[in-house]
């Protein structure tokens, strides 16, 4: 079947539609990666977005049961030049396509990529329409992405290794990938993820002895009515944070966020840490980062930065057991270069779990 997108910026695409047939708006966004297809489409972080893979062929390993970042896909839409209907992997169970049509997400084909990615390099925010009927082309109004933390959000408290003997660890979740609460786990800790509006007294009677602030989509800023409540349990217990974690801990102290031109998404953006001067290569997936100049009279210290472009990687308060990052050291599907951070902050929650900072 025949389908077009049309870019806010007037640019029209063809080619072959596969999985929900319905159209569909979102921002559209490359990602970089040349593996962890299945990751990307499932981690929450991408919800309301278009994905374009810059990587030509996609589909070739098949899908698995296992590489799921979350129980159900958050995007909006794959674009892909070369879609393999024919995957040769040992634990492929499903083409790329047949979950699409699964889970509802549009996938268009055959198209160029380059030039998507070109379009977007160019002009930064870029929405999308996708739909297979022409007569609509002339209509799209872009819409912007706001407030959809709370639908990939946990409704309710769910607890994991409750058999495990080292520290127990309050995730909360603003869209977390399946990842992060396995290196948690992986590394003993007791686990009990809570949605995004948890408030300082519920998490005082789980009585944690660390909090992880997850990642997730949007704008941090749409966040900022639960900011107080967030600052109260950051500051009363060891944290730790990732990518929107990070960009709501540095707005807690006093710090302020902006949108990148076109984002970071990929597995293959260098940061360099400013204690050692060590570069690692790391996963990310954002289009909101923490202004470098901000972080000046706050509690907050620069850690690692972009050896691209300079932005801001991650932050260390001053006085408090808080560290987070911009990056995703979980990294799935890799690389693993920064996995060391979970053991740091499992270190610490261990070191400080039985001290009160309230």
């Amino acid at each position: 079947m025949k389908g077009y997108l049309v870019l806010s910026t007037g640019d029209i695409f063809e080619g072959e539609w596969f999985g929900s047939a319905e159209d569909c708006t979102g921002e559209v966004v490359f990602n970089t990666g040349m593996t962890g297809y299945q990751e990307v489409l499932s981690d929450p972080s991408y919800a309301g977005q278009m994905i374009t893979f810059t990587y030509p062929l996609i589909g070739n390993y098949g899908i698995n049961e296992r590489d799921f970042e979350s129980i159900k896909p958050a995007c909006k839409a794959l674009l892909v030049g070369d879609l393999c209907h024919q995957p040769s992997h040992y634990e492929a169970g499903y083409t790329l396509a047949e979950i699409a049509e699964q889970y509802g997400i549009s996938v268009l084909s055959g198209i160029d990529t380059r030039a998507i990615t070109h379009i977007v390099r160019t002009h930064g925010e870029v929405y999308g329409l996708l739909t297979t009927d022409k007569e609509k082309l002339a209509f799209f109004t872009p819409q912007p992405i706001k407030d959809v933390v709370p639908g990939v959000s946990v409704r309710q408290m769910q607890e994991y290794g409750e058999e495990a003997d080292g520290p127990h660890i309050v995730l909360i979740d603003f869209g977390y990938k399946k990842s992060i609460l396995h290196h948690l786990l992986d590394g003993g800790c007791r686990v009990t993820v809570v949605p995004y509006n948890v408030t300082y007294h519920q998490v005082v009677s789980i009585d944690p002895d660390g909090v992880f602030l997850s990642n997730g989509p949007g704008d941090p800023k749409d966040l900022m009515p639960q900011l107080s409540e967030l600052k109260r349990i950051v500051e009363s217990y060891p944290t730790m944070g990732i990518c929107m974690g990070h960009q709501l801990i540095s707005l807690m102290f006093g710090c302020d966020t902006e949108r990148l031109p076109y984002g970071h998404r990929g597995s293959n953006h260098p940061v360099k840490d400013l204690h050692t001067g060590k570069v690692y290569v790391t996963s990310q997936n954002h289009g909101y980062v923490v202004k470098k100049d901000s972080l000046a009279n706050t509690s907050l210290e620069l850690t690692f930065i972009n050896v691209n472009d300079k932005s801001v990687e991650g932050v260390r308060h001053k006085e408090l057991p808080v560290f987070s990052v911009q990056f995703h050291p979980e990294a799935h599907a890799g690389p693993h270069d920064t996995g060391y951070l979970f053991n740091e902050f499992i270190q610490q929650c261990q070191v400080t779990g039985e001290k009160s900072y309230a």
